[in-house]
């Protein structure tokens, strides 16, 4: 593999580890320093809103720069955002508001970053000499990776270090990310347009330019949805279904292991898909990552065992593996170059808006039913978002067009 593709990956392995860490370590570093709560939930709070507006308005930032410029940038800001709190910390002390205020500052790089990352795919594809589905694939495994190793390493740096410390290391993974993506020469980054295309209007015209094309199109919105209702039902089963029926049963440390299941099927699938992926029909991968995605719901729904629960988390993971694997490679070839910041950036940034209104949702039902009435709610709305891709007209095709990946054509902005 040559050396672009494998910062890339590298790059993305370590981003993911360092959000992992922190989504772990900084919430107990909060309760820690203001024993609060309340405080903790506040911060979570306080970052959620603007994550989501920044891969909104970002979106158009990352059309216009040097895409690999755009990665590097979000990189450094959540180092920063990370590293500013030890500093603060030796000068004045923390208190919440200081936690508040740099959550804001790195939720403003990680929807954003991630936009930037995946609008840079299909270049690495074209200057990397791999293949779509092997890069997705390996993407794929990696964020597995991360999902597995993230909490596991949080709780050893809270044992060793210090809270400071461990948000110095956690910045450094940060910072040692953009030094990666560095490594990828500049002009991999560069944006691309359609011969005669302009970067007329301002911000928002743009912005509205790229959800009209996300939202005509029947393939982009399919597609969307679809990995919406899968956040949707994934983030109340693991944050809020799973931990008060364990708590239920007497059992509360089998959760980790659910969540090591889940982490080792997106591994496998995605180990899967970049063997294989390339060969037979994208239809029938599709097929096999919806059903069985839905299988797995479907038996951790019941929460008959602890073993029938285990099971179907890593059935949820294979599939999801393939089905995420897939999704990737179908967004580098079929969204626009020119527009992919804003379409991708708009769907991130539903991609971290739906989670919240899925746990309000589970938490509701098991306040007033029962945490079982709750499980089988969120597998039955996962049913019907599986059945309208099965049957939606636009995914009825995925197969590539003839002919190879269209090349690079007017560069619109080279530098940043």
């Amino acid at each position: 593999m040559r050396h672009i593709p494998v910062a890339y990956l590298s790059s993305y392995l370590l981003s993911l580890l360092g959000n992992s860490i922190a989504g772990v370590a900084l919430p107990l570093i909060v309760l820690q320093t203001t024993g609060s709560a309340l405080g903790t939930g506040a911060v979570a709070a306080a970052t959620a809103i603007p994550a989501v507006l920044a891969g909104l308005a970002m979106g158009v930032v990352i059309d216009r720069i040097n895409r690999r410029t755009s990665s590097v940038v979000t990189d450094l800001v959540s180092a920063a955002s990370v590293a500013a709190l030890p500093v603060v910390d030796m000068v004045s002390g923390l208190n919440l508001g200081w936690f508040i205020l740099f959550g804001i500052v790195g939720s403003l790089g990680d929807v954003p970053g991630l936009t930037a990352r995946d609008a840079l795919l299909p270049a690495i594809v074209r200057h990397g000499g791999i293949s779509s589905e092997r890069l997705m694939g390996i993407r794929e495994g990696l964020g597995a990776m991360a999902l597995l190793l993230g909490p596991a390493a949080a709780g050893m740096l809270m044992v060793l270090f210090d809270g400071p410390t461990v948000l110095w290391i956690t910045a450094a993974t940060s910072l040692l990310a953009a030094l990666l993506t560095l490594v990828i020469p500049h002009r991999v980054g560069a944006v691309a347009a359609a011969p005669g295309a302009t970067t007329a209007g301002n911000g928002w015209t743009q912005l509205r330019d790229g959800w009209r094309v996300l939202f005509s199109s029947p393939f982009l919105v399919a597609t969307t949805v679809l990995t919406a209702a899968s956040a949707m039902a994934l983030a109340p089963l693991q944050g809020l279904v799973l931990p008060v029926w364990f708590t239920q049963a007497e059992r509360p440390g089998m959760l980790g292991f659910v969540l090591s299941a889940l982490a080792a099927g997106l591994l496998v699938g995605a180990a899967s898909y970049a063997v294989a992926g390339a060969r037979g029909r994208r239809r029938q991968w599709f097929v096999a990552g919806l059903v069985g995605t839905t299988l797995g719901f479907g038996m951790i729904a019941t929460l008959s065992s602890v073993w029938v629960v285990l099971a179907g988390a890593f059935v949820v993971g294979l599939a999801s593996g393939l089905f995420g694997s897939l999704m990737g490679v179908l967004m580098i070839e079929r969204i626009p170059d020119r527009m992919r910041g804003r379409i991708m950036g708009t769907q991130n940034a539903i991609m971290t808006a739906v989670p919240p209104v899925g746990l309000v949702a589970a938490a509701v039902l098991t306040e007033y039913i029962s945490v079982e009435v709750a499980a089988v709610a969120i597998a039955g709305t996962w049913l019907v978002a599986a059945a309208v891709g099965l049957f939606a007209r636009s995914l009825r095709n995925l197969e590539p067009e003839e002919g190879p990946m269209p090349q690079a054509e007017t560069v619109v902005t080279s530098g940043a």
